[in-house]
């Protein structure tokens, strides 16, 4: 069995009770940032076995996963925080687990998408979600462009480094639209910046470049 075990994006005791009753009975636990996840272990005296699972060794530790998983093993994959497979490698075991016929459970929790969109005020009843943005600035203003007639929310990622910038862009494409800066969500410093994309310039000195960024974005607010 392979667990997909959603953890915390902040605050360590948003963990379930589930979630840790699968952490310290599996053999394996393959985690996106083991430094990460050492912690939430550390925590709660959970001594499963951790090793590394991303974008560097996806190709690897799955044949070794599977392997293991069909001699009988169970194993919890968990992001660097939040819901695995979204915006991360998980889901290329996932599909390898369903390819060889091995059984798949999630566990649910948090996850950062869900989280801004609730705190964000703006509609959720319809979202989009972009994942990360493109580095790229061409490509983020291409992809932001192409928003113009959408009528659902948008939610997306974005580094601290490219954030004004990304801001700017959406300034000057979707100049109507309504912002939620989302920051350090359920962290000490969690801190969440709602304003019109034409008002940017006036909401720079609240806006802080640090830390994890979710954006939310709607041609229709908070009205």
């Amino acid at each position: 069995m392979l667990y997909i075990v959603a953890t915390p994006i902040g605050n360590l005791n948003d963990i379930t009770l589930r979630a840790l009753k699968v952490l310290k009975s599996v053999d394996f636990i393959l985690a996106e940032d083991t430094r990460t996840t050492r912690k939430l272990l550390l925590k709660y005296s959970i001594r499963s076995k951790l090793f590394s699972y991303n974008d560097y060794n996806k190709q690897m530790k799955t044949k070794l996963a599977i392997r293991l998983l069909n001699q009988g093993k169970k194993i919890a994959l968990v992001s660097e925080s939040g819901t695995p497979c979204i915006s991360d490698p998980g889901y290329y075991l996932v599909r390898a687990c369903i390819k060889n016929n091995i059984d798949i459970s999630c566990i649910p929790g948090v996850s950062a998408v869900i989280t801004a969109l609730v705190v964000s005020g703006m509609p959720t009843d319809s979202f989009l979600f972009l994942g990360f943005l493109p580095k790229s600035k061409e490509k983020r203003k291409r992809l932001l462009l192409g928003l113009k007639n959408e009528e659902r929310t948008v939610v997306c990622f974005e580094s601290p480094h490219r954030l004004i910038s990304t801001l700017e862009i959406i300034e000057s494409v979707l100049k109507e639209w309504h912002i939620a800066v989302c920051r350090e969500l359920t962290k000490k410093f969690e801190n969440v910046v709602r304003f019109e994309a034409c008002q940017l310039k006036e909401h720079l000195s609240e806006i802080k470049c640090r830390g994890e960024i979710t954006l939310v974005m709607s041609r229709k607010g908070i009205s």
